[in-house]
Parts: structure tokens; C-alpha cells; sequence
């Protein structure tokens, strides 16, 4: 592995790679792979004979890793840091149970995660376990969906209350903090009941002599 590194490197110093390709390499280990690759960002060692992850570097950048038709059984936790990682393909490796993958949610960037052909894909119930899975390394969607629902929830609140309020005025009402408050929508001056009745008052008055 460590003359294939050289080999792709082609003259450039570690901190200016930022794609990898290490297929087919055959090492069952990582060796000459380590933290001076800083702005990697895409690595591949897909058929490389990898039976662990132990010595993976901290790779900060790395945004894709091609792990697939390996050995790999365990030591996800070797991933750690990376923990701008969005792209993990674990297909074809000895992946057999869930509890192997537990230390993939604090990839909290990680939005694909490829397994199949792994064991763990034959597991009873495997694909509600994926959903379940899936919520918890990507949470924020749930709160999205959440806060629209609220939103469209205060919207329609919104909508009855000025729909009440326009029809309590029709009927001479109006809505005041929640309370029901009278309006008098002729306040300055009187009714035509009231001023039919002075008028026939007036025509029934004896003139003073």
C-alpha cells in the first residue's frame, strides 16, 4: 500500500491530495495512509484485502470513502475522524449486526450509507431497523418536518381567527383580546325609530298661545 500512495501521489505533497485511489492494492492493513493528508477529500480502497480499519487516519476533510469487497468485520470507530464524511460504501464486507455499526452515528454528516451484499442486510425486520437507523444519523430532518407541520398548524389558527373576526364585525361585533366587545356603529347620531317618533311628537303639539 505504501508504494501505491507514492505512486499516486505523482510528485505532490500530502496536504495537496485530495483524491485517492487505492483499489485493488491488496493489504489487509492501512499502512502509509496517515494524518498529513489533511484536505483528502475522496478516498477509494474498494478490493484492497482490508480485514480492519485499525490505523485509519484522522482525515477531516474526507467527505467520500469506497470501502466495499473487503473483509471488514468491525472497528468502525476508526472513522471518527472524519467527521465530515457523507459517503460510506461498506458493500460486500463481513458486516453481520447492527451493534457493529453503533459507532457510525457520530458521523452526524453521513447521509449514505451503502451495505449491500453485507450480511446484516439479511437480518429479520432489516429494513425497519434501517428506517429506525436512518432517523437517528439524520435527527434534524424529523425537526424539519416537525416545525412545517407546527407552521402550517399556525397558518390555519391564523386564518379561523381572522375569519371570525370578519364576520362578528358584519354583525356589529369585534374580537378584543380574545373577548367579544360591542360596537355601536352609529355613535353620533340617532336611530330612525327614535327620530320617526319625535317627529310625530312634534306634529301633535298644541302651539302655545
Amino acid at each position: 500500500m505504501e508504494k501505491r500512495i507514492e505512486l499516486e501521489k505523482r510528485g505532490q505533497t500530502c496536504d495537496q491530495i485530495k483524491e485517492l485511489n487505492l483499489d485493488n492494492c491488496r493489504s489487509p492493513t492501512i499502512v502509509g495512509l496517515d494524518d498529513s493528508f489533511v484536505n483528502l477529500e475522496s478516498l477509494s480502497m474498494i478490493n484492497s484485502g482490508l480485514v480492519s480499519l485499525k490505523g485509519f487516519p484522522n482525515l477531516p476533510n474526507l467527505k467520500r470513502l469506497e470501502l466495499s469487497d473487503n473483509k471488514i468485520s468491525n472497528g468502525l470507530n476508526h472513522l471518527k475522524g472524519s467527521p465530515n464524511l457523507e459517503y460510506l460504501n461498506l458493500c460486500g464486507n463481513k458486516i453481520k449486526d447492527f451493534e457493529t455499526l453503533e459507532p457510525l452515528k457520530e458521523l452526524k454528516k453521513l447521509e449514505i450509507l451503502d451495505l449491500f451484499n453485507c450480511e446484516v442486510t439479511e437480518i429479520p425486520d432489516y429494513r425497519k431497523k434501517e428506517e429506525e437507523e436512518s432517523e437517528e444519523f439524520n435527527p434534524d430532518e424529523e425537526d424539519e418536518e416537525d416545525d412545517d407541520i407546527y407552521d402550517e398548524e399556525d397558518e390555519e389558527g391564523e386564518d379561523q381567527l381572522k375569519g371570525q373576526k370578519r364576520k362578528q364585525t358584519e354583525d356589529g361585533d369585534e374580537v378584543v383580546d380574545g373577548k367579544n366587545k360591542k360596537v355601536q356603529l352609529n355613535d353620533s347620531s340617532k336611530s330612525k325609530s327614535d327620530e320617526s317618533m319625535e317627529n310625530k311628537e312634534d306634529d301633535l303639539a298644541v302651539p302655545a298661545e
